[in-house]
């Protein structure tokens, strides 16, 4: 089996830790068992590795979280790239030409697809294995994992079984007799999906659970050849590089509505533990193991609160009690933990640059920024770049930069002439000069862009990888 990996998110339910660049998936807020704070898809990784499917797994995405992503999981995941942000049958059609025409994988095999940050524990990984038996077995076009619901949830999409129908079909095959159908092998109950119901008020989440509902977790499993020969039909291609080509020609719209809703049979397989949406603050701070990350104080009396600061500055509480209050250098949050999920309806107006941002080779953060009477800008940033790692060769048009070495040693070139950097040197960069440094241990510099136009897409890249730098500028040495 294998198992797709679906990285995306505007970044706006955990503002201000979240921003474009870095979706809630990529926060490290969780505390692994050796009492390390890990990110969500840093637990779903070890959860995957865990249960013996990581060498299984591959993760599609956006270009713009493919820093991050490398950043956190190193070199072990299997990245699929989106040449633009769609949704998920673009996504997922992707995923499946990618399988198909590149990595070679059978069109009997079962493709599972899960979200990179569901929350739940290791058992969840064992019934998400069942599924490929489930997709063989029921010969359906679709296997779901349906998650029994604690409460009648508003937020959730819900999974209805349709058990008289099931329970006909059981009798014909000799099955059982009581609306469910065994799995043989495993002992696995699964049923037929009768319809779906998003989003129900609480009163009709009351009655979708009195007839068994489950919560869809968006967690489901199909054979390669159904996906393949559903793109056949459609008339969308299934070679993947041809898919890269024609990616903006896909609909935008999710698998479910595209694909799921319309599919004739639909098995369900019931998962009666843990899981959670940590896609608010008070579902996040609910599993969270520490009240204060970062420089703060909260009193004793301020019960049920949690501070998360990444700024410098000191973040005190007193005598308040549920709320959640983040810093960071995207802004600054107090909300009460019951209206936390309110945050995304009120920033939808709000545009602005990522301040902080994880890359393949370390991160960035944005210090200050300023714009003159006479149109001149400047971007101050602390940039961290971790040992062994290096920025690409590269050249901005419409920026001079300044960098100023503050902890570190690292190696430096500019326009093919090398130098070793310690602590205080000082580099100027003129706009339209190539340049880049490898950190020979962990490196700090303070960096301050000058420029008319300061903007994310003004950088030229040459070269990527620190080798081919050292032998392409050597060769332009002689």
């Amino acid at each position: 089996m294998k198992v797709a990996l679906l990285s995306g998110g505007s970044g706006k339910r955990l503002w201000p830790l979240s921003n474009e660049a870095r979706s809630k998936q990529f926060l490290k807020m969780l505390m692994n068992e050796q009492g390390e704070m890990e990110s969500m898809v840093q637990r779903v990784w070890r959860q995957l590795e865990s249960a013996g499917l990581v060498q299984h797994a591959l993760i599609a995405t956006g270009k713009g979280q493919v820093d991050i992503l490398t950043n956190q999981l190193g070199d072990k995941g299997r990245i699929v790239v989106e040449p633009q942000r769609r949704d998920t049958f673009p996504a997922i059609a992707l995923i499946a030409t990618y399988l198909y025409s590149i990595v070679g994988t059978s069109l009997n095999e079962v493709v599972a697809v899960l979200p990179v940050d569901p929350y739940v524990e290791s058992d969840f990984f064992e019934k998400l294995k069942d599924l490929e038996t489930i997709v063989h077995e029921s010969r359906a076009d679709i296997a779901l994992i349906g998650v029994k619901p604690t409460y009648p949830s508003e937020k959730y999409g819900y999974i209805v079984p349709d058990c008289n129908r099931l329970e006909e079909e059981n009798c014909q095959d000799g099955g059982c007799s009581n609306g469910s159908n065994s799995s043989n092998s495993n002992n696995n109950s699964y049923s037929r999906v009768s319809h779906f119901k998003e989003k129900p008020c609480e009163e009709e989440a009351k009655s979708l659970i009195a007839e068994g509902a489950f919560w869809n977790c968006g967690v489901f499993a199909f054979k390669l050849n159904y996906l393949i020969n559903l793109l056949i039909e459609k008339g969308y291609p299934i070679q993947f590089e041809e898919m890269l080509r024609q990616y903006d020609k896909l609909p935008q719209i999710s698998f479910d509505y595209e694909v799921l809703e319309k599919a004739n049979h639909i098995a369900v397989l019931p998962y009666e533990g843990c899981w959670k949406d940590l896609g608010t603050w008070n579902t996040l701070t609910e599993e969270m193991s520490v009240n204060l990350v970062g420089r703060g104080l909260i009193c004793e009396e301020s019960a049920n609160t949690h501070v998360v600061n990444e700024l410098d500055m000191l973040v005190t509480v007193i005598g308040v009690s549920d709320i959640v209050v983040a810093a960071s250098p995207d802004g600054i949050l107090v909300t009460d933990k019951a209206s936390s999920s309110r945050l995304k309806e009120m920033l939808t107006s709000i545009e602005q640059r990522p301040m902080y941002e994880e890359r393949r080779w370390g991160s960035y953060r944005v210090m200050d920024y300023k714009r003159s009477e006479n149109g001149q800008e400047a971007i101050t940033k602390l940039v961290q770049i971790k040992a062994g790692q290096s920025l690409s060769y590269h050249l901005h048009l419409n920026r001079s930069e300044c960098w100023t070495i503050i902890t570190g040693s690292g190696e430096f070139v500019f326009n093919n002439e090398f130098l070793f950097v310690n602590p205080g040197d000082v580099l100027q960069i003129p706009a339209g000069t190539l340049h880049s440094i490898r950190a020979l241990s962990d490196i700090e510099f303070i960096e301050v862009q000058l420029g008319e136009k300061l903007e994310l897409e003004d950088i030229i890249r040459l070269f990527t990888s620190w080798t081919e730098i050292e032998e392409r500028c050597r060769m332009g040495r002689l």
